[in-house]
């Protein structure tokens, strides 16, 4: 029996992945574990593994195709099976067909848009299918446009449409029996519904008797002026595609609002020298300011609960987290990436450096593991190696703070009433008003600033 091939959810954000290339032939014998393609997700490129034994019957997709979670891609079976029957499963628009054809008239349910059994469970979509376009024929030599020959159903008043079309046509105030199918065996799936609703689709002509007359198309919308006629356009990678749309849902769903301290790092940086004199002469990796500051965030996260927290709206919780994971965001050319290093605040500073480090070059080559990402209660993020003195940075849900690093400037200070030369680093933190108030935000950053500048705190 042939068996389908999803598109997995390969990360807690992810939607869609991008297949970027194939690394299994058609008709290639595969065993359980194989790898057959690469997958690009919204946080890195990952090996896509079969979870059965087989021969790799049918590549839906191609390479560079953007496949949402649950979507066929493949159909493993035995030699010289057909994947039609799988690929028929599949009606063109993230639901599986049904058996049987289905009245247009009610709405579907719940039920009705189960997905399929398959690999993931989760239900496909459509630009995976193959779908055999409809016939033409043409029409009397009066030079008249060839009409569209709608395939038959089953009875006058019955048409073969997928959940989420008999859906869309609903809520669109669409009749069914007027949209010409492009799906397998005519049936009506997710596109044909949208060319209805945009008055660019194929209708059927209704019949003379019982067919109620067509409703009326909504106008297209009238075509975006282009901003420039030259210039280079880039594709929409995952992880962009992810950092635009949980961020903005982050900026304007979580009321922000930033708390700014300067911190006196003289101490500091004749701490981390004698730090690094210790981890050079036993091997270690040198630690680094940033180092520091996740050392002395993860301390005060533990003496703050409700800066370590998030706001569970779809479960009507704030959730105090037990540990202090603190995600370290890191720059890549396609984006943003925060691997979390876990429990910092029971680590010391070699070890701290040492994870930070692995953990920001493998970011870098894209070969995280999902579970090296999520699960972070605070984030921090740092520009003060570009010389940016200081920044507010957006919530990285669901944290109700992320902690902004300036550089550390030359600057004077008046220390004792007197003005001497100072260095000095400016901290932002902001804070989600639906967890966080403000004097409970001031004591954490105190607490930071307090760590920083009496580094020996942090051991306390």
């Amino acid at each position: 029996m042939a068996i389908a091939v999803e598109m997995p959810k390969m990360s807690d954000t992810m939607e869609e992945g991008v297949l970027v290339a194939w690394l299994a032939e058609e008709g290639a014998s595969v065993s359980a574990g194989d790898v057959i393609a690469q997958v690009e997700t919204d946080k890195a490129t990952m090996d896509l593994e079969v979870y059965d034994d087989g021969v790799l019957l049918k590549r839906v997709v191609g390479e560079g195709d953007a496949v949402p979670i649950g979507a066929l891609i493949a159909v493993l079976g035995k030699e010289g099976e057909s994947a039609d029957d799988i690929i028929g499963q599949y009606g063109g628009d993230g639901a599986a067909g049904d058996a049987a054809e289905v009245k247009a008239a009610p709405p579907a349910t719940d039920e009705g848009n189960a997905a399929p059994s398959g690999l993931s469970g989760i239900a496909p979509v459509a630009q995976a299918i193959d779908t055999p376009a409809p016939s033409v024929q043409p029409v009397g030599g009066d030079g008249a446009a060839p009409s569209v020959t709608p395939a038959a159903s089953a009875d006058g008043d019955r048409v073969k449409a997928s959940p989420l079309a008999r859906r869309m046509a609903t809520e669109g105030g669409l009749d069914l029996a007027t949209v010409q199918g492009s799906g397998p065996d005519g049936r009506v799936v997710k596109r044909d519904v949208e060319a209805a609703l945009a008055g660019t689709g194929q209708t059927k002509a209704p019949a003379a008797s019982s067919a109620p007359a067509p409703v009326p198309a909504k106008a297209p919308a009238p075509a975006a002026q282009p901003v420039s006629a030259g210039g280079e356009d880039m594709r929409i990678t995952q992880m962009r595609k992810t950092i635009a749309k949980r961020l903005a849902q982050s900026k304007f769903t979580a009321p922000h609002f930033y708390l700014t301290v300067d911190v006196d790092m003289t101490t500091a940086m004749a701490f981390r020298g004698d730090i690094n004199a210790l981890t050079e002469a036993q091997g270690l990796a040198k630690v680094s300011y940033n180092d520091l500051i996740t050392k002395a965030s993860a301390v005060a996260l533990g003496r703050h609960p409700m800066v370590n927290a998030s706001y569970l709206e779809d479960e009507g919780v704030i959730r105090k987290h037990d540990g202090a994971h603190v995600a370290v965001a890191v720059a890549m050319p396609e984006g943003l990436i925060t691997p979390v290093v876990r429990d910092a605040d029971r680590k010391g500073l070699a070890a701290i450096a040492a994870e930070t480090r692995e953990l920001a070059g493998r970011a870098r080559d894209g070969k995280l593991d999902p579970a090296e990402y999520s699960g972070s209660t605070f984030t921090t993020s740092n520009l003060g190696m570009f010389g940016i003195s200081e920044f507010t940075a957006i919530i990285n849900p669901p944290n109700a703070c992320i902690l902004a690093i300036g550089a550390i400037r030359d600057i004077p200070v008046v220390k004792e009433g007197a003005v001497v030369p100072g260095k000095v680093m400016t901290l932002t933190l902001s804070c989600d008003h639906r967890v966080v108030d403000g004097a409970s935000g001031a004591a954490f950053l105190g607490d930071v600033k307090a760590m920083l500048e009496t580094p020996s705190l942090m051991l306390v």
